[in-house]
């Protein structure tokens, strides 16, 4: 009988079958006969049989106390026989020696190995570490035992609740909270989510959403550190002429205003004014590391969180009454044919007559109006200003009209765009108790449409100006509408086919998303300096630092538009409830996927098996979960007939409802609490219940 290693020090018991000059063949308890080397024999034994021997000798070793075995083992390198010798007697047999063998080997941080059946005591020192480290971590065992018990039982324990956004999303998988919610989910089999709601970790779904959006994107706070906004040094002239500004009422930073000149003359030029804080904040300054660091202004409904602090915006946005620092473009057209004759960019103080507020005035201004019929309830205020936005609204239709044959076909307006309004809320956080308004706003109307295209004709136009004058910009560029080919960023003009035009870059909101200020300062280098632009821009061809802003904006951008599609839906949802709203009308967009009517809500259903896209139904709606931010129904009715269907357009559907579907997806934990214990294991499964 033999008792050896295997090649990776396993112990090993089985009957010697045949013995060459350097090896072994044995048979082991398990019936397989394998091939050994002579050398890795430990011990032979004619008796007890191989599995009596190790059972005896387990049983044994269980008795055995490592304190006293490590100090009756001998100071310099021994074998196992030498402290069965010790600790048991000198004539200690077959089952002692396998008992210490077993010791030594389950014991590493009393004894450490020294070759094969060799061992070596820890030093003294290393071993009371190594001791107070399993303590402590019996410790930590029994903390992770005790709150996984306090979770199960519905109470969550402090340190979970405030660790509770990193255990969730950013979980470090060594850490007793963590592996505290997986021991609780694992015992209750119920989902993290649903497991820390009932402990009361989550009380209020608007704050997990809002807190959880802080947790990954603004952990240091959305305050902002003491800045004074610096003045524009230039001696900048004034310019001939009274401009307009078309925004929401709720819009704070101001970034472009409309003027006219020349109606009636046969010539009209059009100046697109954008506000100019790239005057006064310079690449790497404080104000500049602040705009960088946010990249971009966030939107939800109720609230927002500015890209510049409040008193920063307020300096260069274009108010009302004020010669407000701008960038401007000035576009001359044939006034008869619309027809663009040349164009050029001025840095000046603008006179800003009309802050317009579209969401008060749309009802007023309307193509009719815009045609000329009369209306007596216009405010004086903006009758005053009918014919420059009646040429505005031609000029806005034919801009459009021109970029839909570049393109290749119409844009379609076939959705509302949807806005949220809460009760309640003045200048403060909503708390997720208001009450909301959806309202629709139809795209197109007339000035959403002037803005529109006065704002992507100064786009393409400075970023062509940008690429004649060899300074790189930041251009948003699609190579074709083919299903797939997606909106891309990079330094290079290249078409926009989505839009229509031959290049596009962002110019026209410096107040809002850092590209356009980082384009605007290539601008302001163009306009100052010419043909030698390229020397002076603060951003050099194939800057590295370019492509960092690129890459670190398209990272932000698409996390805070996922947020205010997120909250839009959260409010959607609260919408339904504060109406009392249990059934609504859809269209199918694919599969089981459809797009309420009049409201913002995509969505799963049952019963739409076998219906085409495009079909027009009734859904009863189930109950919806605010925290994953689901919503199921049921198709309980189709209202149209299949000769009603309409032809084409479903592709369009199904691509536009892409980003709404992984809304209405369950929310992607980064725990799982059916991995192993390896902490480099795969993550991100999604919660499902």
């Amino acid at each position: 009988m033999h008792i050896l290693f295997d090649e990776a020090g396993k112990l090993l018991t089985g009957r010697l079958m045949s013995e060459a000059e350097s090896s072994l063949q044995v048979e082991l308890d398990s019936g397989k006969r394998v091939k050994v080397k002579a050398a890795n024999t430990l011990l032979r034994f004619d008796k007890p049989a191989p599995a009596q021997l190790m059972q005896a000798a387990q049983a044994l070793a269980d008795t055995m106390e490592l304190d006293l075995a490590y100090e009756f083992a001998p100071e310099d390198e021994f074998g196992f026989a030498d402290l069965a010798a010790e600790y048991f007697s000198a004539s200690a047999g077959a089952t002692e020696q396998v008992a210490a063998l077993i010791t030594l080997q389950g014991a590493p941080h009393y004894f450490r190995r020294a070759g094969k059946g060799r061992y070596r005591k820890a030093p003294p020192e290393v071993l009371a570490q190594a001791l107070a480290a399993i303590e402590k971590k019996k410790q930590v065992q029994a903390q992770i035992e005790a709150w996984s018990a306090e979770l199960v039982a519905g109470r969550c324990p402090e340190p979970i609740r405030d660790q509770l956004y990193r255990i969730l999303f950013k979980p470090d998988k060594n850490a007793p909270e963590y592996k505290a919610v997986v021991e609780a989910a694992r015992s209750s089999h119920a989902a993290p989510l649903a497991l820390l709601q009932n402990a009361g970790a989550i009380t209020s779904a608007y704050q997990f959403h809002w807190q959880r959006f802080l947790f990954e994107q603004f952990p240091k706070g959305t305050g902002f550190p003491a800045l004074q906004a610096p003045p524009v040094a230039d001696e900048l002239p004034l310019a001939p002429v009274q401009a307009f500004s078309i925004d929401d009422s709720a819009t704070t930073e101001i970034d472009d205003a409309l003027s006219l000149q020349g109606l009636g003359s046969g010539t009209v030029v059009v100046g697109i004014h954008i506000a100019a804080p790239g005057l006064a904040v310079q690449p790497e300054s404080p104000l500049d590391q602040v705009a960088r660091s946010r990249l971009s202004t966030v939107y939800m409904p109720g609230h927002k969180i500015t890209m510049l602090p409040d008193e920063v915006v307020n300096t260069y946005t274009l108010e009302a009454g004020r010669d407000c620092p701008a960038v401007s473009l000035y576009v001359t057209f044939d006034e008869a044919t619309l027809t663009v004759q040349h164009s050029r960019t001025a840095l000046e103080r603008v006179p800003i007559a009309h802050n317009l507020r579209h969401d008060k005035l749309d009802v007023f201004i309307t193509p009719a109006w815009l045609d000329g019929e009369a209306s007596d309830a216009t405010p004086a205020e903006i009758a005053g200003l009918q014919p420059q936005l009646a040429f505005l609204w031609r000029l806005a239709r034919q801009l459009k009209a021109r970029r839909e044959v570049v393109r290749g076909k119409p844009e379609s307006f076939t959705r509302p765009d949807y806005t949220f309004r809460l009760e309640g809320v003045q200048g403060s956080e909503p708390d997720g108790t208001e009450r909301v308004l959806i309202g629709t706003r139809s795209r197109g109307a007339p000035l959403d449409l002037m803005v529109a295209e006065a704002m992507i004709l100064a786009n393409s136009t400075w970023g062509q100006w940008l690429a004649d004058c060899g300074v790189p910009g930041i251009y948003r560029s699609q190579a074709s509408l083919a299903p797939g080919i997606k909106v891309r960023m990079g330094t290079k003009a290249q078409p926009h086919a989505g839009i229509g035009v031959p290049c596009y870059a962002w110019s026209t909101s410096p107040l809002r998303r850092y590209v356009d200020l980082v384009n605007q300062w290539q601008i302001i280098a163009c306009a100052r300096h010419g043909k030698t632009a390229a020397l002076a821009a603060p951003f050099k061809p194939k800057d590295a630092n370019l492509f960092s802003v690129i890459s670190a904006f398209d990272a932000a951008y698409t996390a805070y538009n996922g947020f205010q599609g997120g909250m839009e839906r959260f409010w959607t949802l609260q919408y339904l409830k504060q109406n009392g709203i249990t059934e609504l009308t859809a269209s199918l967009i694919r599969d089981n996927l459809v797009r309420a009517d009049d409201l913002p809500l995509v969505m799963q259903v049952l019963g739409a098996e076998g219906l085409p896209r495009g079909a027009h139904v009734r859904v009863r709606l189930g109950q919806s979960d605010d925290i994953t931010l689901e919503v199921h129904g049921t198709v309980i009715e189709r209202l149209d007939s299949p000769a009603d269907q309409p032809a084409g357009g479903a592709a369009d559907e199904a691509a536009e409802a892409d980003e709404d579907e992984a809304l209405a997806a369950p929310i992607a934990l980064a725990i799982d609490v059916n991995e192993g214990d390896n902490p480099t294991a795969a993550t991100g499964a999604a919660e499902n219940g």
